[in-house]
């Protein structure tokens, strides 16, 4: 099996809530999701896909999507004065964990036709999470 791996570098922020830890304040994370596509065959090019191809598509979907987004669980109480200040907000149904974002571009990146197989985001330099698919 062949695959490929493109980073991608992001900026959000959110918080947790029925959390007790300091990440159930609002903050922001400068993170870096890495996209693994596989196949057992490359294409015409001598390819798994051309990285530009995931650039232009998974990157674009986060640039106008998650980055410079403050990700929020939809009943958190933040959300209703954001949206009157008309501050950028991604609403989720769940409590927005690096491990939720990662799966989320997961799906993103399957849905563009992608044959993705795992999503890490790297939520500080030392902490991650990956989802991968069955």
């Amino acid at each position: 099996m062949y695959s490929v791996t493109k980073k991608i570098d992001f900026c959000y922020g959110h918080r947790l809530l029925d959390y007790d830890g300091i990440c159930k304040h609002p903050h922001g994370h400068n993170a870096v999701a890495e996209i693994e596509v596989c196949t057992n065959t490359l294409d015409g090019r001598n390819m798994v896909c051309d990285f530009s191809d995931i650039k232009r598509v998974v990157k674009g979907w986060i640039d106008t999507t998650l980055d410079h987004q403050m990700i929020l669980r939809r009943d958190d109480p933040l959300v209703k004065p954001l949206q009157d200040l008309g501050e950028p907000i991604f609403l989720v149904d769940s409590n927005p964990t690096v491990e939720l974002i990662a799966k989320t571009i997961y799906d993103q990146t399957k849905h563009a036709g992608f044959n993705v197989v795992r999503v890490t985001v790297w939520e500080t330099p030392t902490s991650f999470a990956t989802f991968s698919g069955d």
